[in-house]
């Protein structure tokens, strides 16, 4: 496992985790929001959370949810009685946005904000300080990804490859996104007032020009969107060691 950030280092610049989880899972088509269903007997979220706590590094995690989630402050609360809650927004980008106004009277402008989905609850410790150790002197910040392995295929409308795109120079977004503080605050409000949606951080953070760093990462970092996904969920936590057979 990598070395962890030195006390030395964490008083210059502060790590602070921001969760957003204000999302209903429509895509999964679940009753209850996705962060909420249950893995090995323990909600999604609560893996997620677990991993974020475990890094000593970390100042605080900010949790944005829902605001009319009960959920966590009902089963989850007691358990991560350290999390910092703040009510999130429309879109994701909105989410984020809230956690960072909230970190506005915390956080130092080139502090770093380590965004994770609520949803990626296969994270490794290892991952998260190999990230942190790769970027600590990185002016702007960066990415969890991994490499593409198959064959991508470039289509038209109806379907039709047009072309085989090479998949070496292509990658599969992640989390955490680390950025500085700062510069994530400015990144987001430009989209907004842009009117452009950020289907993540780092994509806020390309459309101002600036460059964003990928960090390679384990390809099992899984995002949960599928039923599918929570059964192969449930046998990675296992076979990374996360439980116990």
């Amino acid at each position: 496992m990598p070395d962890l950030p030195t006390q030395s280092e964490q008083t210059i610049n502060k790590y602070w985790a921001l969760v957003p989880a204000a999302g209903i899972g429509k895509r999964l088509g679940s009753k209850i929001p996705k962060q909420y269903l249950k893995l090995h007997g323990q909600e999604v979220l609560a893996w997620t959370l677990q991993t974020l706590a475990a890094a000593d590094f970390i100042e605080k995690i900010v949790l944005v949810l829902h605001p009319d989630d009960n959920y966590f402050a009902g089963h989850l609360a007691q358990k991560f009685p350290d999390v910092l809650v703040v009510p999130g927004g429309e879109e994701r980008q909105d989410s984020v946005a809230n956690g960072l106004a909230f970190l506005k009277g915390l956080a130092k402008n080139d502090d770093w904000v380590l965004v994770h989905d609520a949803a990626r609850p296969c994270l490794l410790l290892e991952d998260l300080t190999k990230l942190v150790n790769h970027l600590k002197e990185d002016a702007v910040g960066g990415i969890l990804a991994s490499q593409v392995k198959d064959t991508l295929k470039h289509s038209d409308e109806s379907c039709k490859v047009l072309d085989t795109l090479k998949r070496n120079e292509y990658w599969l977004a992640a989390t955490p996104q680390m950025f500085r503080f700062s510069l994530l605050c400015e990144a987001l409000n430009s989209a907004k007032e842009a009117g452009f949606i950020a289907t993540d951080e780092a994509a806020a953070i390309e459309a101002m020009g600036l460059p964003v760093t990928i960090v390679e990462g384990r390809s099992d970092n899984l995002k949960i969107t599928s039923q599918e996904d929570l059964a192969l969920a449930e046998f990675l936590l296992q076979k990374l060691g996360k439980i116990h057979a």
